[in-house]
């Protein structure tokens, strides 16, 4: 895919188990991109009193008033289907992502194959330290960032 002229979507999710069967997504957060410009976010989380692991609310407090709150993880499936079209998904591609994505039929690939990065548990810290970025708690602002440096 060609990054400069293409439209897509870059995502993070933060669930509570690896599947949807056994977990809720807490946050889903996106940018909906035409090249490397913004076009628009996607910010939503669960209601906190439906979120059953204290640690995953606490982690999750910051900027509330910047979240659309919803009550399950279907509807923050559905308004995000709903929300990126038919436009193909940059992922952190790990097995929870593609489990609570796995309905959305959008083309998926991974994020850091574009900017030359191994995906494993440390991709995000070796994306800081790559980038020279300042930490963040919005991952997906840090991977715009990063394309912007390696693509720009």
């Amino acid at each position: 895919m060609n990054l400069r002229k293409q439209k897509y979507i870059i995502l993070e999710l933060i669930p509570t188990a690896i599947t949807k069967e056994k977990g809720i997504l807490v946050q889903l957060s996106a940018l909906k991109l035409d090249g490397l410009k913004l076009l628009d976010r996607f910010d939503y989380r669960i209601q906190e009193e439906k979120v059953p692991i204290r640690e995953l609310v606490d982690m999750c407090s910051y900027d509330k008033e910047a979240f659309i709150y919803v009550d399950s993880t279907e509807e923050m499936l559905t308004k995000f289907q709903e929300w990126i079209e038919d436009f193909p998904l940059l992922i952190i591609d790990n097995l929870y992502t593609r489990n609570y994505l796995i309905d959305v039929p959008n083309s998926k690939e991974s994020v850091f194959s574009y900017l030359n990065i191994e995906n494993d548990e440390e991709a995000i810290q070796n994306m800081i330290s790559k980038y020279h970025l300042e930490s963040s708690n919005y991952i997906v602002d840090l991977i715009y960032e990063a394309l912007i440096q390696e693509i720009g």
